[in-house]
C-alpha cells in the first residue's frame, strides 16, 4: 500500500476525528494550547502496542504539565482485524486507563497522509505544527529497563527546551498498519 506520508520539517497534516471519548478531536485545536504532540498510530491487538501502551501513559505524566500531549489514532482496517473496532476501541481504552485521547481513523487517510507504517508508529510535532520526529518510541520495546535510547523522549524535551532533535528519525517497531 503506498502512503504519501510527511517529511520532517514540513507541516503536520491536519485531521477531525471522533474519538473513544464520543467527542470529534481536531489536530490543531491541540496546537492552540499545546507545545509537542506525539501523535501515535496504535490498535488494540498488536503486542507491541501493548509492551509500550505504559510507556506511553507515563510520558503524558510526565509532560503534560508542560504543554505535551499524546494522541492515540487506530486506523486499522476492521475488517481483518475486527477487535480493532471502535467499541473495542472504548474497551480497550478503559481497560489500559489511557491518559490521552484514543481516536478512530475509520477512513484511514490520516495515516496515509502521516506516512504510518507501523503500530506503533510516532509523529511528534511542534507548537507550529511542524514534525520533528517520526519513528519508534525507544530501543528496547520488549524490556522498559534495558532502553538505552528513549528517542521519544529526548525528542520531546528537546522540543520543550526549543533545541533541535537528533536523530529526526527512527525505524518504527511494531505490527504493520492494516490497509484495506
Amino acid at each position: 500500500m503506498e502512503t504519501t506520508g510527511t517529511r520532517i520539517g514540513a507541516y503536520a497534516p491536519d485531521f477531525e476525528i471522533p474519538g473513544v471519548d464520543e467527542k470529534v478531536h481536531h489536530m490543531f485545536r491541540y496546537l492552540e494550547t499545546h507545545r509537542a504532540i506525539a501523535v501515535v498510530f496504535m490498535c488494540n491487538h498488536c503486542p507491541y502496542v501493548k509492551l509500550y501502551i505504559e510507556r506511553l501513559k507515563q510520558l503524558q505524566l510526565e509532560f503534560a504539565d508542560a504543554g505535551f500531549s499524546v494522541i492515540g489514532i487506530n486506523s486499522n482496517d476492521v475488517n481483518q482485524f475486527p477487535e480493532d473496532n471502535f467499541d473495542n476501541m472504548k474497551i480497550f481504552a478503559i481497560q489500559n486507563k489511557l491518559n490521552f485521547p484514543y481516536l478512530w481513523d475509520s477512513t484511514q487517510d490520516v495515516a496515509r497522509s502521516f506516512g504510518a507504517m507501523k503500530t506503533p508508529h510516532v509523529f511528534l510535532v511542534n507548537a507550529d505544527g511542524v514534525l520533528c520526529y517520526s519513528g519508534s518510541i525507544d530501543d528496547n520495546p520488549n524490556d522498559p529497563n534495558a532502553v538505552t535510547k528513549p528517542y521519544l523522549r529526548d525528542a520531546i524535551g528537546h522540543i520543550l527546551m526549543g533545541e533541535s532533535i537528533t536523530p529526526t528519525a527512527t525505524e518504527p517497531v511494531g505490527c504493520s498498519v492494516k490497509w484495506r
